[in-house]
């Protein structure tokens, strides 16, 4: 079974290892009816470096997405590019250490929180929702002058 995010901690030499490669989109496990879903591999450029009690990974991660947008609903995709990706992982015993979750993790954290049309970044485009849901304007009441004590008044009188 193929598992290139399975490193062994006893096969890291002294100057670290670099591994590369690319990952069918099935690796980011999403559910087939979740608005984000993988259409391109994960390419994958890392170094691993043993410092201490962690692993230090670094590089550069890249896949495709198509996402739902927030306004018109529509699907668009957006490429997560993290040229310079850095994470630590601690290592808790030597033997072999499992990296999978912190890249699926932090691939997908970097995608947009709430995506819009214009986050497209493959083929940018113009929402076509712009403009039909303008945000109302909250606007507070004047308070009359005769309303009663004021706030500060309130508060006076409890000392």
């Amino acid at each position: 079974m193929h598992r290139p995010f399975q490193i062994d901690l006893r096969s890291i030499p002294e100057g670290g290892k670099d591994i590369s490669g690319q990952e069918t989109p099935a690796f980011f496990a999403l559910d087939e009816k979740d608005p984000v879903q993988a259409v391109s591999p994960l390419k994958y450029d890392l170094h691993l470096e043993r410092d201490g009690n962690d692993l230090l990974v670094t590089g550069r991660l890249e896949a495709t997405f198509s996402l739902e947008c927030g306004a018109c609903m529509e699907r668009f995709e957006h490429r997560v590019e993290l040229p310079d990706y850095a994470s630590e992982v601690e290592i808790a015993k030597d033997g072999t250490i499992n990296l999978t979750d912190t890249i699926r993790e932090d691939t997908l954290l970097a995608l947009p929180s709430y995506p819009r049309c214009e986050d497209g970044n493959v083929r940018p485009r113009q929402c076509p929702a712009e403009g039909r849901f303008e945000p109302a304007l909250e606007t507070a009441e004047e308070e009359p002058q005769s309303a009663g004590p004021g706030v500060w008044e309130a508060l006076n009188k409890l000392n």
